[in-house]
């Protein structure tokens, strides 16, 4: 008998495809009021879950008490109770590596146009007010040569540093649990302990995950140790930022300017003051979405899943413990 899979996620025909061989398929169209009720009409009978957006706590996933395992279309598992899963035994896999390069390219573009006020001056020209050559006023500032500042040195850090050391020419300086020689080899980089990074880094680039340990690491006293011309980036999580003190930055000038990718809540409230600001060049979680990317990412999930569900040790596990080999 094939085991059944509640997808509340929309996947490729291809990939639609390999799982219907493999299993009796529950698609959850939306996770709407009406999906969410379906969803929790599917669980009892559920072995897998595939799918992203969804805070999965223990009350869901007391619905299901034949579940071996959960495959998540994205490399952030801030939205599960690991310990819960781990301490029923369900495996959690999730899609690394394959959204690294089109993330990074996400927070390089953001660089980019809040150094070289590129959002702000376009919406000048489309408004019809380009009425002269441009002088200081509009002036952005320079990147190549600037200090480019991560925090979290991980695989998208990584590939941050690559696009600043060898496209831009900028010196490295980077904050994490522990130095990384193989990074400082290869880029140049330097290890810095928080408080200095904030103090000497240009750019200061948030690329690590949403932990206990990381939640509000960025507040109103890390804003008060940047310069008034740092620019500050952030392709992690949202709630690693206390998102009013970086508001109070940006209005008082503290800092010059914040790409954003990511926010506390999502989406965006539209009365946040956030849109209201110049100097904010605000994303709506763009960070790996692209068509390939995504499809890698949704790929990536299903072989997780199918490998669980089959008794194999999936790719990408994220609760090594559970596994008995």
């Amino acid at each position: 008998m094939k085991k059944h899979v509640v997808l509340y996620k929309k996947l490729s025909a291809p990939l639609m495809a390999r799982l219907h061989e493999a299993a009796t398929v529950t698609l959850i169209e939306s996770l709407d009021a009406t999906g969410l009720a379906q969803l929790r009409e599917a669980l009892p009978t559920a072995h897998g879950l595939l799918g992203a957006s969804l805070r999965l706590d223990a009350q869901l996933l007391d619905l299901a008490p034949r579940l071996e395992a959960v495959a998540s279309v994205s490399v952030g598992v801030d939205n599960y109770d690991i310990d819960y899963l781990t301490q029923r035994g369900i495996l959690l896999s999730n899609t690394p590596d394959v959204l690294t390069e089109t993330t990074a390219d996400t927070g390089f573009a953001l660089i980019l146009a809040t150094a070289r006020r590129v959002v702000e001056l376009a919406n000048m020209v489309r408004a019809g007010n380009w009425n002269q050559n441009i002088g200081p006023l509009h002036f952005g500032s320079d990147v190549h040569g600037k200090t480019l500042g991560i925090i979290g040195m991980g695989r998208i850090g990584e590939a941050l540093a690559q696009r600043g050391h060898f496209g831009f020419g900028m010196p490295v300086i980077y904050h994490s649990h522990s130095p990384k020689p193989a990074v400082e080899q290869r880029f140049g980089a330097q290890y810095r302990s928080l408080p200095d990074l904030l103090q000497q880094a240009d750019f200061v680039c948030l690329t690590l995950p949403l932990t206990a340990e990381t939640q509000g690491l960025i507040g109103a006293r890390e804003f008060a140790l940047m310069g008034p011309e740092t620019i500050f980036i952030n392709i992690s999580r949202g709630k690693v930022v206390d998102e009013a003190a970086l508001v109070e930055a940006l209005q008082q000038r503290t800092i010059r300017a914040a790409g954003l990718d990511v926010f506390e809540r999502e989406p965006l409230n539209h009365d946040s003051p956030l849109l209201r600001l110049n100097n904010v060049v605000a994303t709506p979680h763009i960070g790996s979405a692209t068509h390939e990317t995504r499809e890698a990412m949704a790929r990536c999930a299903v072989d997780n899943l199918l490998a669980a569900l089959a008794g194999e040790r999936p790719k990408n596990l994220v609760n090594p413990s559970v596994w008995k080999a």
